[in-house]
């Protein structure tokens, strides 16, 4: 009898100016075993600064800084990971942009810090998982900023800005995808996203992203999934802030995103089980805002969770068991201010703990669902529209909810057979 390959992993310390990062990577193959070991003790610090005048074609950038990377693969057999990944220093991702005169080309700029991050795939395969990480550092922190107030962005741009303690992705194709996942942070998270420009007469938008803990799981082609995942954070805070403002935009938009736990799952063309532990001590903060003096369409979005959990099978069978815990407080503004223009939409979205479980109708769908969610935390949401000269449509929303829990047969579109 053969034996499987066996393949031990570990980790690097580096920091450069411009793009840090611990990198392992894995292709594994018939019957393997993974094991991967990354402890990461100092700062991880990426920058980039621009100073651009009258650029006549695109501007791209990209500011990377991540504490452990592991990534992994398995085709046509079936592979067992295991690992164990620690960040006990700090990350840091800042871009700062001076764009003088007019940007002819796209904008298009990304900035990302993050903690500990783990990928594996399965393609016609089978994989088992057993994760653990751990973000005891300082901070994890991204920011992107556009100063000076004076950029026209003539075609417009996409500035997105990212900043997660613990991060595992699970993918697979026809694979059954198995094990468990287990996530610590206690790591302040921050992510801003800030821009001072002059005229947009084009689509721009500004994104700001920030999670302590986060595990998304995709399966489709006759998969199935049979997963345990917890996350505790223990942070003091977790922010996302966005600040978009303009003279003059024609589409303008501000987004931000906050969250302490997020597992975000979804399978099809067989069962999903999935046992979900979320435990949330930590100040969520989300903050959007945008201003245009003249504006054709301007849309602010700010949503906050404390613990998150969405399982969809597209197929006939889920069941989940989901314990959610929430003594943090979650805070959401969402705000714009302009004086004459079109249409206005804005929109703040908060809750303690979210749970959403759904599988599909069309092939006669059974959930057996227990749930459990306790919040302790205050859980706010505001949004405040001021449009000072003339407008045509101002549409708002506000909504703030301590627990909330869906569990719905749905009627997706059944892409393979339901069995």
């Amino acid at each position: 009898m053969d034996r499987p390959a066996r393949i031990r992993l570990a980790g690097m310390i580096a920091a450069t100016v411009t793009c840090a990062a611990v990198a392992t990577e894995a292709s594994a193959q018939d019957g393997s075993i993974v094991l991967n070991e990354q402890l990461q003790l100092g700062d991880v610090i990426a920058g980039q600064t621009l100073n651009v005048e009258d650029a006549q074609d695109q501007v791209t950038v990209t500011t990377y800084a991540q504490g452990t990377y592991a990534t992994g693969a398995v085709q046509n057999g079936s592979v067992a990971v295991t690992s164990t990944q620690t960040m006990s220093g700090s990350a840091r991702a800042s871009t700062v942009m001076s764009l003088r005169g007019d940007t002819q080309g796209v904008v298009n700029a990304t900035t990302q810090a993050g903690g500990n991050y783990l990928a594996v795939g399965a393609y016609d395969a089978d994989l088992d998982v057993d994760t653990v990480q751990i973000l005891n550092g300082t901070e994890v922190r991204a920011s992107s900023a556009i100063n000076g107030g004076t950029a026209r962005l003539l075609s417009g741009g996409s500035v997105g800005v990212s900043a997660i303690g613990n991060t595992t992705a699970l993918g697979g194709s026809g694979s059954v995808i198995t094990g468990s996942v287990d996530q610590y942070a206690s790591a302040t998270v921050r992510a801003s996203n800030y821009a001072a420009t002059q005229y947009i007469p084009a689509e721009a938008g500004f994104t700001s992203q920030a999670l302590g803990n986060a595990v998304a799981v995709n399966s489709d082609a006759n998969s199935g999934q049979n997963l345990t995942i917890g996350q505790i954070t223990t942070s003091n805070l977790i922010e996302a802030d966005t600040s978009a403002n303009a003279g003059n935009a024609w589409n303008l938009a501000a987004r931000a995103h906050a969250g302490a736990n997020q597992a975000l799952l979804a399978n099809q063309g067989g069962s999903m089980v999935v046992a979900t532990d979320q435990t949330n001590g930590a100040y969520v903060r989300a903050a959007a805002v945008a201003t245009a003096y003249d504006y054709g369409s301007a849309t602010t979005y700010a949503r906050g969770a404390g613990n998150e959990v969405s399982a969809g099978n597209n197929d006939i069978y889920l069941q989940i068991d989901n314990t959610q815990f929430n003594s943090g407080g979650v805070d959401v503004s969402a705000s714009f201010s302009g004086t004459n223009g079109y249409d206005a939409y804005v929109g703040a979205d908060a809750v303690g703990n979210s749970v959403t479980g759904y599988a599909c109708s069309e092939c006669a769908g059974e959930i057996n669902a227990t749930n459990n969610q306790v919040n302790q935390g205050h859980v706010t949401a505001t949004a405040q529209t001021t449009v000072a000269g003339s407008g045509r449509a101002v549409i708002t929303g506000a909504n703030a909810v301590g627990n909330s829990a869906s569990f719905y047969v749905t009627r997706p579109t059944c892409d393979t057979d339901c069995h």
